[in-house]
């Protein structure tokens, strides 16, 4: 459903249940609730619900600007476009994990999507320790079902190219190029850390062989467009319970390196593991282990039962695939775990220790596993072989 549109305009509360009365069937006099409930940097989101019936959406609008710096920065609103057609892609193939879109507007920069209020950002849930039995196989499948469908290995040239112009995000994919592949191996003003940092920090900076791995991942991610990808894929674009995931937020979707989603997932666990001891440490590295396992194994099948590729059936080329999107997965992973250490956009997960010790100290292990992934990505060839990394690691 689109929206009559008109000029674009900021929205308020007010203007917000004025909309989603227009647009979804709530109980006649229903008095709604809205509030904003967005803590992102690019975004408004609104939650307009029924407190009666429980019925209720979201309403999400992006801002012409970077919200966390200010119209000093300024955005395109097309990427509110590319977020709507991207979830209902996404659902295409891998339905029940994203959330159901019920309209949008390019105009107004909108997308009025399902209400998915029940469910906990799973970041803020695993910092409380909660475990998300389901969150590893839910992500495998989302994963390994979206990327393989959007690639050329399941879809005629002609169509994955016409996909991949619509899905052309040259303003958020610079801020990526930046803030993860460019900017934390340097002396760059947008790094933020503590001084307890320094001398690390600069031993990054100073560091030729990691630098030039960082730079061939940055170039396989500015020009592989293997498929659709989420492109920013972490802990806090999902939403989870014991028994629901869902997938939210692809406004940096576009075509790219199948490696580069899996690896901020796991690199956004890695961190978790991180700050975890014991049995809820394990539960963290089970989850890295399944994740993988589920994306593999779901890719592989999808490949030998649909795939297009001439080549599908020559030995070893699947394999050889897998292998590729792995070593890739590992890069991308250690990269993410050094920008949310010293980059401008930081995680909860480590920066609300509020024991400075312990906090310094574990960044510095974050620190430490992403250059070693980074570094090692080729010798790591199996996922148990990372789970043993993360135990020496630990130590």
């Amino acid at each position: 459903m689109t929206i009559a549109s008109k000029q674009y305009e900021a929205l308020t509360e007010e203007k917000a249940i004025a909309l989603a009365q227009s647009l979804y069937p709530f109980p006649e006099g229903a008095e709604l609730v809205c509030r904003e409930i967005g803590d992102g940097n690019l975004n408004y989101v609104f939650q307009i619900k029924d407190p009666k019936s429980g019925k209720g959406l979201i309403i999400k609008q992006a801002l012409p600007y970077a919200k966390v710096v200010g119209e000093s920065w300024p955005l395109t609103l097309k990427r509110a476009t590319i977020e709507a057609n991207a979830l209902q892609k996404h659902s295409e193939f891998a339905p029940g994990l994203v959330p159901a879109v019920y309209a949008m507007d390019e105009e107004l920069a909108i997308t009025v999507m399902e209400d998915l209020s029940h469910l906990t950002i799973a970041r803020e849930g695993l910092i409380q320790g909660a475990a998300y039995p389901k969150l590893s196989e839910d992500i495998g499948e989302y994963l390994g079902r979206t990327l393989f469908h959007t690639s050329d290995f399941a879809l005629h040239p002609f169509e994955k190219k016409r996909l991949a112009v619509e899905y052309s995000n040259p303003e958020l994919c610079k801020i990526t190029e930046d803030l993860i592949f460019t900017d934390p191996f340097f002396n760059n003003d947008t790094n933020d850390y503590e001084p307890e940092l320094q001398a690390t920090v600069e031993a990054i900076w100073n560091n030729g062989p990691l630098k030039l791995e960082a730079a061939k991942l940055k170039f396989s991610f500015l020009t592989e467009a293997e498929a659709l990808l989420h492109g920013d894929l972490h802990t806090g674009s999902i939403f989870a319970s014991e028994s629901e995931t869902k997938v939210i937020d692809p406004e940096f979707a576009f075509y790219g390196p199948i490696g580069f989603d899996v690896g901020l997932f796991l690199a956004n666990l890695i961190v978790q593991s991180i700050t975890r001891s014991g049995e809820e440490r394990q539960v963290i590295v089970n989850h890295i282990e399944r994740t993988w396992e589920v994306f593999s194994t779901r890719f592989s099948e999808l490949w030998d039962r649909e795939g297009i590729e001439a080549y599908k059936d020559t030995a070893d080329y699947k394999e050889f695939i897998l292998e590729k999107i792995f070593r890739d997965t590992l890069g991308f992973a250690g990269c993410e775990l050094i920008r949310r250490t010293i980059g401008l956009a930081h995680v909860k997960d480590l920066d609300s220790i509020e024991d400075k010790n312990l906090r310094i100290r574990l960044k510095k292990k974050a620190l430490q596993t992403g250059q070693t992934l980074i570094l090692k990505r080729s010798e790591l060839t199996t996922i148990s072989a990372v789970s043993g990394l993360l135990e020496e690691l630990k130590q």
